[in-house]
């Protein structure tokens, strides 16, 4: 299936009437924060050899600190960008690393207004009819990211599908599924962390609420940058600054060559010393939990540094040899988002 991307005109979201008990922060207290490439070298322990590899436009790894759970894989990865922060901020005004992404197949964007037609792009198809039938069995377990609640909605619709026919049947399953697509998004839009349901497993169910607090809390980066767009994303929602645009995207990706529904929030943060993009993905169809993305651009001589961290949990990885492999994988990914985006900004 090629990548289809369903467009909608540019819109600027704020949730101005919920939570507003915090101030508004203003562009220059944002400023006031921004470090300069050369502080975030000293923070991330970037040697002068990363450094200089770094200015012959190579791709280095840094650190991101320990894992706070035995299912989070973090990586970090900087690169130089002939390209100031504003026009790669403006970059992502229009454009998201998923639009480079190859795996995915079809992407979305979802607006305050929207109801489950903004998903009705995200279907099975009839060679994707397995991954139907296996929703109408769900179960507790790790094969779906399901609450209870969806485990027991899809069982009321295999009872009402027991004649269908193949057609029929995709149809179904994937029109209910937009149904549980636009439910996550209006309760998280609306609540934030705390409106995220768990993930039922066998055994201990999957607090999302934990996952992404706790990757927002210990994310060096997005404290270095901005520790008032830290505060704002832990407290979300609520009141961003002036200079900030959120958007929120569903998507389509390949995942253990899967079908995955993906749903994103994303915010820009744009101030004339740098510009960062926060990304996390709050709900995920399978095989991983949850991920939480930071993209931070600052001036460097003719251009940019941009620092990349992607921190993502998962029940999958149980031993060290695991972990290893998944973390190599996530790497792999990062170069490749990376490297399209210098690729796009060229012709941008």
């Amino acid at each position: 299936m090629g990548k289809s991307v369903i467009s909608y005109p540019m819109r600027v979201v704020f949730l101005w009437f919920l939570l507003g008990q915090m101030p508004l922060l203003s562009a220059t207290e944002v400023a006031a924060s921004t470090p300069t490439a050369d502080a975030i070298f000293t923070m991330l322990k970037l040697d002068r050899d990363k450094v200089a590899d770094l200015e012959r436009g190579k791709i280095v790894t840094f650190e991101t600190g320990e894992a706070t759970t035995q299912k989070e894989l973090m990586m970090g990865l900087s690169m130089y960008l002939p390209s100031s922060p504003v026009k790669l901020a403006v970059f992502f005004k229009h454009k998201d690393l998923a639009t480079i992404d190859q795996d995915v197949s079809a992407l979305g964007e979802i607006f305050p207004q929207s109801g489950v037609d903004a998903f009705k792009e995200f279907v099975f198809t009839h060679e994707q009819s397995n991954e139907a039938r296996n929703l109408l069995a769900v179960t507790a377990g790790d094969q779906f990211n399901l609450s209870a609640e969806e485990i027991d909605s899809f069982a009321s619709l295999r009872e009402k599908l027991t004649d269908a026919d193949e057609a029929a049947l995709v149809t179904s399953v994937s029109q209910h599924y937009q149904q549980i697509l636009l439910q996550r998004w209006q309760a998280y839009s609306k609540h934030g962390l705390a409106g995220l349901a768990p993930y039922v497993r066998k055994r201990a169910d999957v607090n999302l609420v934990d996952e992404l607090r706790i990757a927002a809390a210990n994310s060096k980066l997005l404290a270095h940058f901005s520790p008032a767009l830290q505060k704002v994303w832990l407290n979300y929602p609520t009141q961003l600054p002036a200079n900030t645009e959120e958007r929120f995207f569903w998507l389509n990706r390949q995942v253990q060559n899967r079908p995955t529904a993906i749903l994103s929030h994303r915010i820009v943060l744009t101030t004339d010393a740098a510009s960062v993009i926060i990304t996390r993905q709050f709900f995920v169809g399978h095989s991983y939990n949850s991920s939480h993305l930071i993209l931070g651009c600052l001036p460097y001589r003719d251009g940019s540094i941009v620092f990349y961290t992607h921190r993502t949990s998962t029940d999958q990885v149980t031993n060290s040899l695991k972990r290893s492999i998944g973390r190599q994988r996530i790497k792999q990914q990062m170069i490749k988002n990376l490297q399209g985006l210098r690729t796009a900004l060229e012709s941008f």
